[in-house]
C-alpha cells in the first residue's frame, strides 16, 4: 500500500478552502495544513515538505504565483494553481514561476483530481530527469578524472593511450576497484606501473 500524497492548500476564502480540503480528504489525499495567506504557504510548504501544494493564485501576504515561485526554488513539491481568472497572461505567469498544472473557480470536483494527478506525474518526470542529469555529469565528472589519468600515464611513464588505459583497467579488477579510484591514486601518485 503507498502513503497518501501530502498536500498544502492555500485559499484566501475560507469557504472555498474548507470545501478543497473536505474533497482532498475524500478522495484519499492527506492535507497537511491549509491556509489563507500565500506567505503562509511558503512556510508551510518548506516546514512540511508535502508532495503537493495547492493555491489560489490572489492572497494577502504573498500572491500564489509569487508564493509558487519561492516553492519550487526551495523545493520539490509539485504546485497547482487555483483561480477564477482564466487569462493566459495568468497562465503563463503561474507556468513560469513552477506550476505544474491551473483550475479555473469555480472548480468542479471531476477536474480537480486529473489536475493534481497531472502536477504529481510531472513532479515525478522532473525528479527522473533531475536523477539522471545528476548521474550524467558524475559519469563525465569520473571520465575526466580517468582521462587525466592516462594523461598522466603517457606524459610521466611514456605509455601508449592504450597501454594507460590498459593498466587502469587492470588496476582496477585486480583491486576490485572502480577506475575512477584506481585514476584518483595514479594522480595522487599512490600507483604508478
Amino acid at each position: 500500500m503507498t502513503d497518501a500524497v501530502t498536500v498544502v492548500v492555500a485559499e484566501d476564502e475560507a469557504i472555498i478552502r474548507m470545501d478543497l480540503v473536505e474533497v482532498l480528504r475524500e478522495e484519499g489525499y492527506a492535507v497537511v495544513a491549509d491556509t489563507g495567506r500565500g506567505d503562509d504557504a511558503v512556510r508551510l510548504v518548506t516546514e512540511h515538505r508535502p508532495d503537493l501544494a495547492l493555491l489560489d493564485i490572489k492572497m494577502p501576504g504573498l500572491s500564489g504565483i509569487e508564493a509558487a515561485r519561492s516553492i519550487a526554488e526551495q523545493t520539490d513539491t509539485a504546485v497547482v494553481m487555483l483561480t477564477a481568472f482564466s487569462q493566459r497572461e495568468l497562465i503563463r505567469d503561474a507556468s513560469d514561476a513552477g506550476a505544474m498544472a491551473y483550475l479555473v473557480k469555480p472548480y468542479q470536483r471531476e477536474d480537480l483530481v486529473p489536475a493534481l494527478e497531472l502536477a504529481i506525474a510531472r513532479r515525478r518526470e522532473t525528479a527522473a530527469l533531475r536523477n539522471e542529469l545528476s548521474a550524467a555529469e558524475q559519469r563525465i565528472e569520473e571520465r575526466k578524472l580517468i582521462d587525466r589519468a592516462k594523461g598522466l600515464l603517457i606524459d610521466h611513464h611514456t605509455q601508449s593511450e592504450a597501454d594507460a588505459f590498459q593498466f587502469l583497467q587492470r588496476s582496477a579488477m585486480s583491486s576490485r576497484r572502480r577506475m575512477v579510484d584506481v585514476a584518483t591514486d595514479v594522480l595522487e601518485g599512490r600507483l604508478t606501473p
